[in-house]
């Protein structure tokens, strides 16, 4: 298993990957029903207006349907990072056949039922499976609300957590889409680079005229 890290502390990302190799079994222990191995679909997506979005990651294996929410810019860290190391897995392995598949453009599907808020995000590659492993750790009591990308270490969680495998395909499929949901929000003001309201908003380079 090799591990790929990168950290995110008061709001400066770092973009560095670490690699490391970990001892066969040294894996921290999810329960079956919270692992989602090569699901038939890992999505993101939102609910509410522009402005009011609530953000979702949404995991869906046969019967199984999991919603994790999480914070705008979570999303759009992981959709970076998971764009890098499909990157880096293709120039370290070319050999490895990473397909483009078909843009997901389906909304979220119902019941959206939170089982928990994203706090941390690990990431790891197998190079044995050829998989992506993220882990999804819930909100801690003493942990911020911006969340973190973290090393997936042998550890237990103390908290709710859910480990989802995906191919790199899968992942670039992932990365993009998330791009497309971010980018879908409030338009930014041209003039001072705020985000504008349906209704407009008090643009400061207009002396506080809404506009």
């Amino acid at each position: 298993m090799y591990c790929a890290s990168s950290y995110e502390r008061e709001g400066k990302q770092n973009t560095s990957w670490r690699r490391q190799r970990h001892s066969e079994g040294a894996q921290t222990l999810i329960p079956d029903a919270y692992q989602f191995r090569e699901p038939e679909r890992f999505t993101v997506g939102t609910v509410g207006e522009p402005g009011e979005r609530t953000f979702f990651i949404q995991i869906r294996k046969g019967s199984r349907l999991v919603s994790l929410s999480l914070e705008k810019s979570q999303v759009q860290a992981l959709a970076q990072r998971l764009e890098m190391m499909v990157r880096e897995i293709r120039q370290s392995d070319p050999t490895l056949i990473i397909e483009k598949l078909p843009r997901d453009e389906a909304p979220l599907e119902s019941p959206i039922e939170e089982e928990f808020r994203i706090g941390v995000i690990g990431l790891a590659f197998d190079s044995q499976s050829d998989l992506i492993q993220i882990d999804l750790q819930a909100v801690a009591e003493n942990q911020g609300s911006e969340g973190s990308f973290i090393e997936i270490e042998a550890q237990e969680s103390q908290t709710e957590e859910v480990r989802v495998l995906i191919t790199p395909s899968e992942a670039a499929r992932f990365s993009l889409r998330a791009q497309v949901v971010v980018a879908a929000g409030r338009a930014p003001c041209p003039f001072c680079g705020g985000p504008i309201d349906p209704r407009g908003h008090l643009c400061p380079r207009a002396n506080g005229y809404r506009r």
